[in-house]
């Protein structure tokens, strides 16, 4: 998600002044709420429904992609703000229909392909989830920006940095304490073969969701239309459609359908809790998946970034709190790392974007050069702003050479002023 909306802040710009201060404020905190509360709520859910007897991962899967009709809402509203606004623009006799949606088939089954790619992240990561807590799952998945910096270098040609490749360094570093200290946090119905089988998997998920978001930057790339916040949802909307269609496949296939009315008469919290737990695990991934577009539109990929570095802790500590997970010193080290490779990646992003600023903005001698060509450069036969400083460079030559020049007659005379005494009287004769 922290790629998806990097080509809509061009649009965003477009937009701003239609956007009053108060109101782009109130989205910005309502799109880090939601955020916050799916990027620490989803896992927590997922994790109370193995803890608590359930063993479906198909079904867990589904969750985090099966309230994709929920994105139909904030479609609703934007349709009926467009059409609102058009008709207070056009005149009475001159009504065209609003369009109702903006993505081209192109996009739709790009959108598909790639949704396919996330109904099977979902499963590794559920399934890698059912095997391990909460907190370690967590900083297994924070790897997954090691792998997309990999990826992206591979299909969109991103550029390395100091920065990237530090934090790449520290996420493995990370993951690889994790691997070697299973004993420390391995919970006790778990062997060690599923612990590792669960760390595979998370790590897997943690890939693949690294290819993801270089694709995800690609589509972007192709589209040929301008992104906008409702594009994205439309697209998040396609992508969640047949992420879910995927997982349903695979439910069906392991029967979970018919097995969900039996687990719940099982489930340790009791038959009701079981459907409010699924529930509202669905909702909450659906608020990380909005609030993730919604904080990239407002404000930027950069800030989306950083506050899902900042909840891997609130996740830890949650976990802990809830759960009473083990954390441990290897954890520890472990988190260290990975916050350290996510704010040097942090930084990294922030001064690229602050060096493309300066290039972008010209300097004051510049806008006095430009401001003096767009004045002359017409009269003097210069067609470009090259050329002008291209002329001016030459004149700035020529008035150094003159200044040179009387500089040299000066010391002339003063070392012989009998002779200029003499040019200055028949000067004047």
């Amino acid at each position: 998600m922290d790629v998806e909306g990097q080509n809509s802040n061009h649009q965003n710009q477009d937009t701003a002044p239609q956007m009053s201060k108060g109101l782009r404020r109130a989205l910005i905190v309502l799109n880090c709420v939601l955020m916050a509360l799916g990027n620490t709520g989803g896992p927590l859910l997922l994790r109370l429904y193995f803890r608590s007897g359930g063993k479906r991962q198909w079904l867990s899967s589904w969750l985090e992609t099966g309230g994709w009709p929920f994105i139909f809402v904030p479609l609703l509203i934007t349709y009926l703000h467009r059409r609102r606004r058009r008709r207070c623009q056009l005149r009475p006799g001159n009504q065209h229909p609003t369009k109702l949606f903006f993505i081209t088939p192109r996009l739709f089954l790009a959108c598909a392909f790639i949704g396919l790619f996330i109904g099977l992240d979902d499963f590794l990561y559920a399934y890698g989830l059912s095997f391990l807590p909460v907190s370690t799952s967590s900083l297994l998945i924070s790897t997954q920006l090691a792998f997309t910096a990999f990826f992206a270098f591979l299909i969109v040609k991103l550029k390395f940095s100091p920065y990237s490749i530090n934090s790449v360094a520290l996420l493995t570093v990370g993951a690889v304490i994790l691997g070697l200290h299973v004993s420390s946090d391995r919970p006790d119905n778990v062997t060690r073969g599923q612990y590792y089988l669960g760390f595979i998997l998370t790590l897997g998920a943690a890939a693949l969701y690294g290819l993801i978001l270089p694709l995800v930057e690609l589509m972007y790339s192709k589209a040929k239309q301008a992104i906008t916040y409702t594009l994205v949802m439309e697209m998040q909307l396609v992508m969640g459609f047949f992420a879910t269609a995927f997982c349903t496949v695979g439910m069906l296939v392991n029967k979970d359908f018919q097995a969900i009315p039996r687990e719940a008469r099982h489930f340790e919290l009791g038959e009701f809790r079981y459907y409010v737990v699924l529930v509202w695990n669905a909702v909450f991934w659906q608020f990380f998946y909005l609030g993730t577009v919604g904080v990239i539109f407002c404000v930027n990929t950069l800030l989306a970034g950083i506050l899902i570095a900042v909840f891997i802790p609130v996740t830890e500590v949650l976990g802990v709190v809830f759960f009473k997970e083990n954390f441990s010193s290897e954890k520890g080290v472990a988190l260290g790392l990975s916050l350290w490779g996510l704010a040097s990646y942090s930084y990294g992003e922030y001064r690229q974007e602050k060096d493309k600023k300066d290039k972008a903005t010209p300097s004051d001698q510049e806008l006095v050069h430009e401001t003096f060509w767009n004045h002359t450069g017409n009269y003097m036969g210069i067609t470009s702003f090259e050329e002008h400083l291209q002329w001016n460079q030459q004149q700035t030559g020529c008035l150094n050479l003159q200044l040179s020049i009387s500089q040299s007659l000066e010391s002339l005379c003063l070392a012989f002023p009998p002779i200029c005494e003499a040019d200055d009287a028949s000067v004047m004769s």
